[in-house]
């Protein structure tokens, strides 16, 4: 079974829960994983700067977080993807795009993480963006 879990934040934006809830879904259907549960929470920078510097000792804000919470033998795939909305909307003003969409491809980015994607090479990120690109047309 596949569980989604949207938790906002933010206070200054309203995601589409179902729509987030629905592509996250998609995107674990369509990587073969039917066992997994994963919590999307909707921050800010602030937040994100506090999580960022406690886990990866970075202190700037950035867009996405992924955190795998099950064990590297655990059958099912259990994590948590924090995704910062006032760093989507910058991206979304500087990509030309709805914040919505930014939204989802940070969604589907976090997602592709959890499950073990990698963005450290250029091979990695732009298979990564190939993943992001094909599972937004989906929508």
């Amino acid at each position: 079974m596949i569980r989604v879990h949207i938790f906002n934040t933010h206070r200054g934006y309203r995601p589409d829960v179902e729509l987030i809830r629905r592509t996250a879904r998609q995107v674990f259907r369509r990587e073969k994983r039917s066992d997994a549960e994963c919590n999307i929470v909707f921050i800010q920078d602030e937040r994100m700067i506090e999580l960022n510097g406690k886990y990866l000792d970075h202190w700037f804000t950035t867009d996405v977080l992924t955190f795998p919470l099950g064990g590297a033998k655990a059958k099912e795939l259990i994590g948590e993807i924090y995704i910062n909305i006032d760093q989507a909307r910058r991206q979304a003003l500087d990509y030309n795009v709805f914040i919505k969409d930014e939204i989802l491809r940070l969604t589907i980015h976090g997602t592709l993480h959890l499950m073990g994607y990698r963005d450290t090479s250029k091979r990695q990120k732009a298979e990564m963006t190939r993943l992001e690109d094909f599972y937004l047309m989906l929508k």
